[in-house]
């Protein structure tokens, strides 16, 4: 969960409730185009950099108060306790009232330029994954493990250097060197340099050596106070702190099965691969325990690491059973099913070979869905295949089977996508906290 703290000073004409009915609004707005920049990621631009800037509209995030009008005369006033109006009624704007009419330059329209600032990669993703989970994760006695970890405790003004706050330790600085008016290197350099030419001019008027006495006067007053204020006071300092914590964990694999066959043009893959980068972000960041085993299949399959599945480029025939069968092989030889919770991912455009969708759906029901918490499977339809993304009967061979498995066993879940827009609400829907809650 992600805390928002206010810190601002209780001003006059603003209550609580209209303050937390702003941190709400803010609140929706930043979550709103965490959700809208996430779909404009690339593939490859997905799991880097170290932040996020984000730009929401100015308007409707700005706390309400009530004021006198400086024009006198009537007027009705809305106070706390009023009969008339209740939480949520909107109030119209005064006819031929006071206010302008709004400032212009959103990149919206909305009529005010936005708020921007930038989050941190963890503050991103604490926002990009708020409220999902992995579903239905059971605590197996059996094969519970505690470990003793650590949690971070805030800041400290006093530890070693390792654990120094640099981002917190230079914000301190610069508030303390902007409080205190600390010259700048550039101002000082300037008044360098302007000194420096008034004195390579052979002039001696008395002008000319009254501004060089002021310059020297200047400089002289500017490293005393530079000296005075440190760039970095021992008061800046800040050390990150952690205290011991007591882990349980529950055993979870994730197996991750792409189809990379011949029919996955560079669309399709990009979309799949989208769906995993997003998966593999979640499992990374909310469970530190998770393995996660990555299956790439063509006419046959392959376990392969983090590097291979997202980026080799080899390609082939189709039989998507290969995969399967490979999970299956998978969980028998590293994975018993009465100590780990098992969950399957699964992305293909939905092409088989011959017969083998049947197949597919015989492992689906004999041996996997029975021993899985969970599996998803995602089909990548095309960009104008309106019918199948509204229709979920009409559909291939592989797509009509496993709707057999889809309407047995509730474990199980069938989305499509067809544009990089589709995927990060579909995989919210996929993983959603309480999906059981949710159902009823």
């Amino acid at each position: 969960m992600h805390h928002f703290i206010d810190r601002r000073a209780n001003p006059k004409g603003k209550s609580l409730g209209n303050r937390q009915r702003f941190l709400r609004r803010a609140r929706e707005n930043i979550k709103k185009m965490v959700d809208k920049s996430v779909r404009d990621k690339s593939v490859t631009g997905a799991d880097q950099g170290d932040g996020e800037r984000v730009t929401i509209p100015a308007k409707g995030i700005k706390e309400p108060f009530f004021a006198s009008s400086s024009k006198g005369g009537f007027r009705q006033h809305v106070l706390p306790g009023n009969k008339d109006f209740v939480v949520g009624d909107t109030i119209p704007r005064p006819k031929g009232g006071a206010g302008g009419s709004g400032k212009k330059g959103s990149e919206d329209g909305e009529g005010e330029d936005g708020f921007s600032f930038t989050l941190t990669r963890d503050e991103y993703l604490e926002i990009l994954f708020e409220g999902l989970e992995l579903p239905d994760l059971v605590k197996k006695n059996t094969v519970e493990t505690e470990t003793v970890g650590t949690r971070r405790a805030g800041l400290t003004t006093a530890g070693t250097p390792n654990n120094l706050n640099l981002v917190r330790t230079m914000r301190n600085s610069l508030g303390r060197r902007i409080a205190l008016q600390r010259p700048s290197s550039a101002a000082l350099k300037a008044l360098q340099d302007e000194l420096e030419n008034l004195e390579s001019i052979e002039d001696e008027s008395e002008d000319h050596s009254a501004r060089i006495v002021e310059l020297k006067e200047k400089l002289a007053i500017m490293d005393r106070r530079r000296k005075l204020v440190g760039y970095i006071d021992p008061i800046d300092l800040r050390y990150d702190t952690t205290v011991p914590e007591k882990i349980r964990n529950s055993r979870a694999v994730v197996f991750c099965l792409m189809d990379v066959s011949g029919s996955m043009q560079e669309r399709e893959k990009d979309l799949a691969k989208r769906f995993f980068m997003l998966l593999h972000l979640f499992l990374e960041r909310a469970y530190e325990h998770t393995e996660i085993v990555f299956i790439r299949h063509t006419h046959q399959a392959q376990e392969v690491d983090e590097e291979t599945f997202f980026y080799a480029r080899e390609t082939g025939g189709t039989i998507v059973s290969t995969a399967l069968t490979k999970m299956r092989e998978i969980i028998d030889e590293r994975y018993p099913t009465d100590e780990w919770n098992i969950y399957g991912a699964q992305a293909s455009d939905g092409e088989n070979f011959g017969n083998d969708s049947v197949k597919c759906k015989d492992l689906l029901f004999d041996t996997l869905i029975p021993v899985c918490q969970y599996y998803a499977y995602v089909e990548i339809v095309g960009e104008n295949d309106e019918k199948l993304l509204s229709d979920r009967e009409e559909g291939a061979d592989l797509w009509q089977n496993l709707r057999e498995v889809d309407q047995s066993f509730p474990q199980f879940e069938m989305r499509r996508v067809a544009e990089p827009g589709h995927i990060y609400p579909i995989f919210r829907d996929l993983f959603t906290a309480n999906k059981k809650e949710r159902a009823s």
